[in-house]
C-alpha cells in the first residue's frame, strides 16, 4: 500500500509540475502579429498538455504557413519544437527551456546552427518581445502585438 501512495504521489507532482511549467507559457496563447509585418504567430493550448502553434504570412492575400510550433515537455524539460517546411530535411528541431534566464523565456539548442536561441520576453499583456539568435547572441528581435 505505501508503494502504491508514493507512486500515485509521484505521478501527482509530476503532473503538477508539468503543467506549472506549461502555465509559463500560457501568456503566448492566441494571435499575435509582427509589427509592421503581415507575419503571424498563432498559439493554442491543448486538454493533453500542449502548445501547439504555427506561424504565417499574407502573401497576394494568401496564408502562407512558414512554421510549426509545439512546446510541451520532453524528459522533464519544457521544449520548444520548431519545424519549418523545406529546412532540415523537415525535422522537428527542439530548443529546451534555460531555466537560469530570469526575465525572459529563453528556448535554448545550442548545436544547432541558427537560430541557437528563441526568446520571447513579455512587455505587456500586449506586445512581446521576440530574439531569435545564433552564435555570439546575433541576431534579430522583434515585437509581436495580440490580435
Amino acid at each position: 500500500m505505501k508503494t502504491l501512495i508514493c507512486l500515485f504521489s509521484t505521478i501527482l507532482l509530476f503532473t503538477n509540475s508539468s503543467k506549472d511549467n506549461l502555465d509559463q507559457v500560457q501568456f503566448l496563447e492566441g494571435i499575435w502579429k509582427t509589427e509592421n509585418k503581415e507575419i503571424y504567430e498563432v498559439w493554442k493550448k491543448n486538454t493533453n498538455g500542449t502548445m501547439d502553434g504555427y506561424s504565417y504570412k499574407i502573401k497576394s492575400g494568401e496564408k502562407m504557413v512558414s512554421e510549426y510550433l509545439t512546446i510541451k515537455m520532453i524528459d522533464g524539460n519544457l521544449t520548444y519544437q520548431a519545424r519549418v517546411p523545406n529546412q532540415n530535411n523537415g525535422q522537428t528541431i527542439p530548443f529546451v527551456l534555460n531555466k537560469t534566464v530570469k526575465d525572459q523565456l529563453s528556448f535554448e539548442n545550442l548545436s544547432h546552427d541558427f537560430p541557437k536561441k528563441i526568446q520571447y520576453k513579455l512587455i505587456d499583456p500586449q506586445t512581446i518581445l521576440v530574439s531569435v539568435l545564433g552564435g555570439g547572441d546575433k541576431g534579430f528581435k522583434f515585437k509581436i502585438i495580440k490580435q
